[in-house]
């Protein structure tokens, strides 16, 4: 899928392949994005064009107020893994800037049509664009292009609520994953990279791999059991990736899915070590040992035991730690019986 973000000014359409666009944050690629996607490929199928997605970075309430913008459901990497995966061809990723958000709306759809190759459009009933947000659909047909429009989608369990990234972040942060789940279409999981950490774990005898967020911050916070694979440079699963890296015969304990381990997962601010205002992903691998920074890993959390809290000694947070792991051990032995 070819992505490119802050096209230079020269840029023709013969860059760029023809394509039908569709156009948003698509934050979390949840059922109703998914929607959109699939009118993008059959529309770009019949016309013999190119399917793609135009998003935003940083995305606009986070270039405008970033310390109360929304949670991120998917950083850029994780969104474009999935837009791939629905059958995006083409990646547009757009600068959110000044000068992006200063375009009047004449100038967006010159650069649509004059230097994205934009044959046709598939957008939501409600999608406006512009500084002044004076552009809509109709001022794109005007314009001369080709627009469908997608009704809003909404799902049978709550009372034919729309689907939305601020349900799904509702419903993680309740600790729902069930639910959130439904409305994704998929299980939810974070994907990162193996980073350093202060290695406080190490001396409350709970190893941790400390997960690179990507991301202002999560969406979900408190106590989980997951299931962890190792992912390879195109995003594959590798086969017993993490058991592979064991020093000896601490292999650790199978997940749930193929080539997966279990674990306990701790994420949010840590509220018991004084560093309140740093976001961490932090999984514990009970009964394994291996060197694993530097992997790239994918979380997939399962079940959610509790909210962080607070103890007033570390020998009080390994009490609870050790509490926690307990618990979730035996969760995860009765998904297996």
């Amino acid at each position: 899928m070819a992505s490119p973000s802050d096209l230079p000014a020269n840029t023709s359409p013969a860059d760029l392949a023809p394509c039908v666009l569709t156009i948003g944050n698509f934050d979390g690629v949840h059922l109703g994005h998914q929607a959109m996607l699939t009118q993008v490929r059959t529309l770009a199928h019949a016309r013999k064009l190119s399917a793609a997605v135009m998003i935003f970075e940083p995305q606009p309430r986070e270039f405008f107020a970033p310390a109360s913008a929304p949670a991120r459901l998917t950083n850029l990497a994780e969104k474009q893994a999935l837009l791939a995966e629905y059958g995006v061809e083409t990646l547009i990723v757009a600068s959110f800037d000044n000068e992006f958000r200063s375009l009047s709306a004449q100038s967006f759809a010159d650069i649509l049509a004059k230097r994205l190759n934009v044959q046709a459009l598939v957008l939501g009933d409600d999608f406006k664009f512009g500084h002044d947000r004076s552009g809509d659909s109709q001022f794109l047909r005007d314009y001369g292009l080709h627009v469908t429009n997608l009704e809003t989608v909404t799902d049978s369990s709550h009372k034919a609520a729309r689907i939305s990234s601020t349900r799904i972040r509702d419903l993680l942060l309740a600790g729902d994953i069930d639910a959130a789940n439904a409305l994704l279409g998929r299980d939810y999981a974070i994907t990162g990279t193996v980073v350093g950490g202060d290695k406080i774990g190490r001396t409350l005898d709970f190893p941790t791999a400390n997960i690179d967020l990507k991301r202002i911050k999560p969406a979900l916070h408190g106590i989980f059991a997951v299931d962890v694979v190792r992912l390879d440079e195109d995003g594959n699963v590798i086969p017993d990736g993490l058991v592979k890296r064991a020093d000896n015969d601490m292999k650790g304990i199978a997940g749930l899915r193929a080539n997966s381990l279990f674990g306990t997962a701790n994420i949010g601010t840590r509220p018991s070590v004084d560093k309140k205002h740093e976001w961490r992903l932090e999984v514990h691998f009970p009964e394994l040992e291996a060197d694993l920074y530097d992997l790239n890993l994918q979380v997939r959390f399962l079940h959610y035991l509790h909210g962080e809290r607070h103890y007033e000694s570390l020998a009080a947070l390994k009490e609870g730690i050790h509490h926690d792991v307990q618990q979730l051990i035996e969760w995860w032995a009765k998904q297996i019986n």
